[in-house]
Protein backbone atom coordinates (compact mmCIF):
# COMPACT_ATOMS: atom_id res chain seq x y z
CA UNK A 1 0.00 0.00 0.00
CA UNK A 2 1.62 3.65 -0.94
CA UNK A 3 1.77 5.85 1.64
CA UNK A 4 0.12 8.80 0.37
CA UNK A 5 -1.82 10.61 3.60
CA UNK A 6 1.61 10.13 5.76
CA UNK A 7 3.26 12.21 3.14
CA UNK A 8 0.79 15.12 2.75
CA UNK A 9 3.08 17.78 3.57
CA UNK A 10 4.85 17.26 0.65
CA UNK A 11 1.35 17.43 -1.49
CA UNK A 12 0.43 20.75 0.41
CA UNK A 13 4.18 22.17 -0.66
CA UNK A 14 3.30 21.40 -4.76
CA UNK A 15 -0.17 22.38 -4.16
CA UNK A 16 0.14 25.51 -2.12
CA UNK A 17 3.31 26.76 -4.82
CA UNK A 18 0.75 26.33 -7.62
CA UNK A 19 -1.98 27.90 -5.64
CA UNK A 20 0.34 30.62 -4.19
CA UNK A 21 1.89 31.18 -7.81
CA UNK A 22 -1.75 31.52 -9.55
CA UNK A 23 -2.92 34.15 -6.69
CA UNK A 24 0.11 36.23 -7.61
CA UNK A 25 -0.27 36.50 -11.26
CA UNK A 26 -3.79 37.24 -10.69
CA UNK A 27 -3.17 39.94 -8.20
CA UNK A 28 -0.29 41.29 -10.61
CA UNK A 29 -2.00 40.97 -13.84
CA UNK A 30 -5.68 40.04 -13.59
CA UNK A 31 -7.35 38.08 -16.59
CA UNK A 32 -7.50 39.38 -20.03
CA UNK A 33 -11.29 39.55 -20.83
CA UNK A 34 -12.94 38.66 -23.65
CA UNK A 35 -15.80 40.50 -25.71
CA UNK A 36 -18.22 38.88 -24.22
CA UNK A 37 -17.63 40.62 -20.70
CA UNK A 38 -15.66 44.30 -22.57
CA UNK A 39 -18.15 44.50 -25.12
CA UNK A 40 -16.89 45.66 -28.47
CA UNK A 41 -18.09 45.76 -32.14
CA UNK A 42 -20.43 43.62 -34.38
CA UNK A 43 -20.33 42.85 -37.71
CA UNK A 44 -22.58 40.98 -40.12
CA UNK A 45 -21.49 40.14 -43.31
CA UNK A 46 -22.43 38.86 -46.84
CA UNK A 47 -20.16 37.14 -49.16
CA UNK A 48 -21.31 37.15 -52.78
CA UNK A 49 -19.76 33.87 -53.50
CA UNK A 50 -18.44 30.89 -51.36
CA UNK A 51 -18.20 31.90 -48.14
CA UNK A 52 -14.72 31.41 -46.49
CA UNK A 53 -14.08 29.21 -43.65
CA UNK A 54 -13.84 30.75 -39.70
CA UNK A 55 -9.89 29.75 -39.96
CA UNK A 56 -9.52 31.76 -42.78
CA UNK A 57 -11.02 34.90 -41.96
CA UNK A 58 -9.66 34.98 -38.67
CA UNK A 59 -6.31 34.53 -39.97
CA UNK A 60 -6.61 36.59 -42.81
CA UNK A 61 -8.32 39.41 -40.40
CA UNK A 62 -4.89 39.35 -37.81
CA UNK A 63 -3.00 42.07 -40.25
CA UNK A 64 -5.65 44.74 -39.22
CA UNK A 65 -4.74 43.79 -35.76
CA UNK A 66 -8.37 44.32 -33.94
CA UNK A 67 -7.33 41.79 -30.93
CA UNK A 68 -9.47 38.67 -30.48
CA UNK A 69 -11.94 37.90 -33.33
CA UNK A 70 -14.91 35.71 -32.89
CA UNK A 71 -16.75 34.64 -36.22
CA UNK A 72 -19.56 32.71 -36.43
CA UNK A 73 -21.30 31.30 -39.91
CA UNK A 74 -24.73 32.45 -40.57
CA UNK A 75 -27.45 31.07 -43.01
CA UNK A 76 -25.67 30.36 -46.48
CA UNK A 77 -23.04 32.77 -46.93
CA UNK A 78 -23.09 35.29 -44.05
CA UNK A 79 -21.17 35.62 -41.17
CA UNK A 80 -21.34 37.24 -37.87
CA UNK A 81 -18.12 38.65 -36.55
CA UNK A 82 -17.42 40.28 -33.22
CA UNK A 83 -14.11 41.95 -32.37
CA UNK A 84 -13.03 44.86 -29.55
CA UNK A 85 -14.41 48.74 -30.58
CA UNK A 86 -12.74 50.09 -33.80
CA UNK A 87 -13.40 53.39 -35.58
CA UNK A 88 -14.82 53.84 -39.29
CA UNK A 89 -11.24 53.52 -40.76
CA UNK A 90 -10.45 50.53 -39.06
CA UNK A 91 -13.98 48.99 -39.98
CA UNK A 92 -13.49 50.14 -43.90
CA UNK A 93 -9.80 48.16 -43.57
CA UNK A 94 -11.68 45.57 -42.29
CA UNK A 95 -14.48 45.35 -44.86
CA UNK A 96 -11.42 45.52 -47.33
CA UNK A 97 -9.87 42.91 -46.44
CA UNK A 98 -12.72 40.51 -45.75
CA UNK A 99 -13.60 41.07 -50.07
CA UNK A 100 -9.89 40.02 -50.73
CA UNK A 101 -10.39 36.99 -48.15
CA UNK A 102 -13.33 36.00 -50.12
CA UNK A 103 -13.11 37.01 -53.70
CA UNK A 104 -15.34 39.50 -54.80
CA UNK A 105 -17.55 41.78 -52.65
CA UNK A 106 -19.68 41.71 -50.15
CA UNK A 107 -23.29 42.80 -48.24
CA UNK A 108 -22.33 44.57 -44.96
CA UNK A 109 -25.97 43.86 -43.27
CA UNK A 110 -24.90 45.48 -39.88
CA UNK A 111 -22.52 47.12 -37.75
CA UNK A 112 -23.08 48.18 -34.41
CA UNK A 113 -21.52 47.98 -30.71
CA UNK A 114 -22.28 45.91 -27.68
CA UNK A 115 -21.85 47.87 -24.54
CA UNK A 116 -20.30 46.74 -21.80
CA UNK A 117 -23.39 46.20 -19.61
CA UNK A 118 -23.85 42.85 -20.96
CA UNK A 119 -20.30 42.17 -19.99
CA UNK A 120 -20.98 43.30 -16.69
CA UNK A 121 -23.75 41.08 -16.46
CA UNK A 122 -22.19 38.38 -17.29
CA UNK A 123 -19.71 38.60 -14.81
CA UNK A 124 -21.59 39.25 -12.30
CA UNK A 125 -23.84 35.77 -13.09
CA UNK A 126 -21.03 34.10 -13.65
CA UNK A 127 -19.26 34.66 -10.23
CA UNK A 128 -23.36 33.41 -9.00
CA UNK A 129 -22.77 30.51 -11.16
CA UNK A 130 -19.77 29.26 -9.43
CA UNK A 131 -20.82 30.68 -5.48
CA UNK A 132 -24.20 28.99 -5.95
CA UNK A 133 -22.61 25.61 -7.29
CA UNK A 134 -20.29 25.48 -4.34
CA UNK A 135 -23.60 25.88 -1.93
CA UNK A 136 -25.30 23.30 -3.60
CA UNK A 137 -22.18 20.51 -3.55
CA UNK A 138 -21.73 21.20 0.32
CA UNK A 139 -25.49 20.90 0.54
CA UNK A 140 -25.64 17.56 -1.59
CA UNK A 141 -22.67 15.64 0.23
CA UNK A 142 -23.42 16.53 3.75
CA UNK A 143 -27.30 15.35 2.84
CA UNK A 144 -25.49 12.45 1.09
CA UNK A 145 -22.86 11.60 4.06
CA UNK A 146 -25.22 12.07 6.96
CA UNK A 147 -24.98 8.60 8.29
CA UNK A 148 -21.14 8.87 8.63
CA UNK A 149 -21.24 11.00 11.49
CA UNK A 150 -17.72 9.33 13.75
CA UNK A 151 -15.20 9.99 13.43
CA UNK A 152 -15.93 13.41 11.11
CA UNK A 153 -19.43 14.96 10.81
CA UNK A 154 -20.78 15.15 7.31
CA UNK A 155 -20.75 18.78 6.83
CA UNK A 156 -16.99 18.63 6.73
CA UNK A 157 -16.85 16.77 3.83
CA UNK A 158 -18.64 18.69 1.82
CA UNK A 159 -16.41 21.72 3.21
CA UNK A 160 -13.33 19.88 2.21
CA UNK A 161 -14.99 19.09 -1.21
CA UNK A 162 -15.39 22.65 -1.85
CA UNK A 163 -11.77 23.83 -0.63
CA UNK A 164 -10.22 21.30 -2.97
CA UNK A 165 -13.13 22.84 -5.95
CA UNK A 166 -11.30 26.39 -5.07
CA UNK A 167 -7.39 24.81 -5.71
CA UNK A 168 -8.54 23.71 -9.01
CA UNK A 169 -10.15 26.97 -10.13
CA UNK A 170 -7.02 28.93 -8.37
CA UNK A 171 -4.68 27.07 -10.66
CA UNK A 172 -6.64 27.32 -13.68
CA UNK A 173 -7.31 30.77 -13.51
CA UNK A 174 -3.62 31.58 -12.81
CA UNK A 175 -2.79 29.80 -15.56
CA UNK A 176 -4.95 31.29 -18.14
CA UNK A 177 -3.64 34.96 -16.20
CA UNK A 178 -0.03 34.22 -16.66
CA UNK A 179 -0.85 33.26 -20.44
CA UNK A 180 -2.87 36.52 -20.93
CA UNK A 181 -0.46 38.50 -19.95
CA UNK A 182 2.39 37.11 -22.12
CA UNK A 183 0.29 35.74 -24.85
CA UNK A 184 -2.44 37.86 -24.96
CA UNK A 185 -4.69 35.18 -24.59
CA UNK A 186 -8.66 36.45 -23.60
CA UNK A 187 -11.29 34.51 -21.25
CA UNK A 188 -14.99 34.44 -22.33
CA UNK A 189 -17.97 33.04 -21.70
CA UNK A 190 -16.74 29.64 -22.85
CA UNK A 191 -14.18 29.97 -20.22
CA UNK A 192 -16.67 29.89 -17.64
CA UNK A 193 -18.09 27.04 -18.91
CA UNK A 194 -14.96 25.29 -18.47
CA UNK A 195 -14.70 26.54 -14.91
CA UNK A 196 -18.10 25.01 -14.59
CA UNK A 197 -17.24 21.99 -16.00
CA UNK A 198 -14.36 21.63 -13.84
CA UNK A 199 -16.28 21.82 -10.41
CA UNK A 200 -18.26 18.99 -11.72
CA UNK A 201 -15.46 16.77 -12.77
CA UNK A 202 -13.54 17.21 -9.95
CA UNK A 203 -16.47 17.19 -7.14
CA UNK A 204 -17.61 14.08 -9.00
CA UNK A 205 -13.58 12.45 -8.43
CA UNK A 206 -13.32 13.61 -5.18
CA UNK A 207 -16.93 12.39 -3.75
CA UNK A 208 -15.74 8.53 -5.66
CA UNK A 209 -12.87 8.96 -2.89
CA UNK A 210 -15.23 9.91 -0.06
CA UNK A 211 -17.12 7.10 -0.92
CA UNK A 212 -14.72 4.73 -0.29
CA UNK A 213 -14.07 5.94 2.98
CA UNK A 214 -17.88 5.69 4.06
CA UNK A 215 -17.79 2.44 2.84
CA UNK A 216 -14.13 1.57 5.33
CA UNK A 217 -16.25 3.03 8.10
CA UNK A 218 -19.20 1.38 7.86
CA UNK A 219 -17.52 -1.97 7.51
CA UNK A 220 -15.36 -1.15 10.58
CA UNK A 221 -12.22 -1.13 8.49
CA UNK A 222 -9.27 -1.54 11.49
CA UNK A 223 -6.47 1.55 12.24
CA UNK A 224 -7.33 5.14 12.99
CA UNK A 225 -8.62 7.73 10.32
CA UNK A 226 -5.45 8.25 8.65
CA UNK A 227 -5.13 4.96 8.14
CA UNK A 228 -8.42 3.84 6.87
CA UNK A 229 -8.55 7.00 4.53
CA UNK A 230 -5.01 6.24 3.42
CA UNK A 231 -6.40 2.46 2.40
CA UNK A 232 -9.50 4.50 0.59
CA UNK A 233 -7.01 6.45 -1.95
CA UNK A 234 -4.96 3.34 -2.47
CA UNK A 235 -8.33 2.02 -3.20
CA UNK A 236 -9.46 4.36 -5.99
CA UNK A 237 -5.96 5.36 -7.23
CA UNK A 238 -6.18 3.77 -10.31
CA UNK A 239 -9.50 4.29 -10.99
CA UNK A 240 -9.25 8.32 -10.88
CA UNK A 241 -6.09 8.46 -13.08
CA UNK A 242 -7.25 6.22 -15.73
CA UNK A 243 -10.75 8.30 -15.75
CA UNK A 244 -8.68 11.47 -15.70
CA UNK A 245 -6.26 9.65 -18.57
CA UNK A 246 -8.99 8.98 -20.97
CA UNK A 247 -10.33 12.44 -20.51
CA UNK A 248 -7.18 14.43 -20.66
CA UNK A 249 -6.37 12.65 -23.96
CA UNK A 250 -9.61 13.54 -25.45
CA UNK A 251 -8.99 16.64 -24.41
CA UNK A 252 -5.21 17.00 -25.74
CA UNK A 253 -6.76 16.09 -29.08
CA UNK A 254 -9.50 18.71 -29.55
CA UNK A 255 -7.00 21.12 -28.07
CA UNK A 256 -4.29 20.45 -30.58
CA UNK A 257 -6.81 19.52 -33.43
CA UNK A 258 -9.79 21.59 -32.87
CA UNK A 259 -10.90 25.39 -33.92
CA UNK A 260 -9.60 28.22 -32.70
CA UNK A 261 -12.99 29.04 -31.13
CA UNK A 262 -12.80 25.58 -28.43
CA UNK A 263 -8.84 25.44 -28.28
CA UNK A 264 -8.44 27.47 -25.45
CA UNK A 265 -11.37 26.20 -23.64
CA UNK A 266 -9.91 22.15 -24.08
CA UNK A 267 -6.54 23.93 -22.23
CA UNK A 268 -9.06 25.25 -19.22
CA UNK A 269 -10.33 21.80 -18.91
CA UNK A 270 -6.88 20.05 -19.35
CA UNK A 271 -5.43 22.04 -16.83
CA UNK A 272 -8.40 22.01 -14.30
CA UNK A 273 -8.97 18.68 -14.74
CA UNK A 274 -5.55 17.90 -14.18
CA UNK A 275 -5.49 19.72 -11.25
CA UNK A 276 -8.85 18.10 -10.12
CA UNK A 277 -7.31 14.79 -10.29
CA UNK A 278 -4.75 16.16 -8.01
CA UNK A 279 -6.62 17.36 -5.53
CA UNK A 280 -8.94 14.72 -5.13
CA UNK A 281 -6.16 12.46 -4.77
CA UNK A 282 -3.53 14.48 -2.73
CA UNK A 283 -5.41 17.34 -1.20
CA UNK A 284 -9.32 16.33 -0.38
CA UNK A 285 -8.50 13.58 1.52
CA UNK A 286 -5.30 14.78 3.29
CA UNK A 287 -7.21 18.07 4.38
CA UNK A 288 -10.48 16.23 5.94
CA UNK A 289 -6.88 13.67 8.18
CA UNK A 290 -5.74 17.17 9.53
CA UNK A 291 -9.30 18.61 10.43
CA UNK A 292 -9.58 15.24 11.90
CA UNK A 293 -6.74 15.79 14.02
CA UNK A 294 -6.79 19.41 14.67
CA UNK A 295 -10.51 18.66 16.35
CA UNK A 296 -9.02 15.85 18.49
CA UNK A 297 -6.46 18.03 20.15
CA UNK A 298 -8.71 20.80 20.74
CA UNK A 299 -11.46 17.88 22.41
CA UNK A 300 -8.18 16.52 24.57
CA UNK A 301 -8.94 13.24 22.86
CA UNK A 302 -6.41 10.52 21.08
CA UNK A 303 -8.36 8.65 18.55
Amino acid sequence: MILLIQRRKFWYAISGTLALLGAVSLIMWGLKFGLDFTGGSLLEVEFTKDRPGVEVVVDGLKPVNIGNIVAQPMADKGMLLRFRDVNEDQHQQILNKLKEIGGGELTEKRFESIGPVVGSELQQRSIWAIVLACFFIISYISWAFRKVSRPVVSWKYGIVAVLALLHDLLITIGVFSILGHFFSIEVDSLFVSALLTILGFSVHDTIVVFDRIRENLFRGAAGDFEIIVNKSVNDTLARSINTSLTTLIVLACLFILGGESIRYFALALLVGITAGTYSSIFVASPLLVDWHKWALKQTGRKS
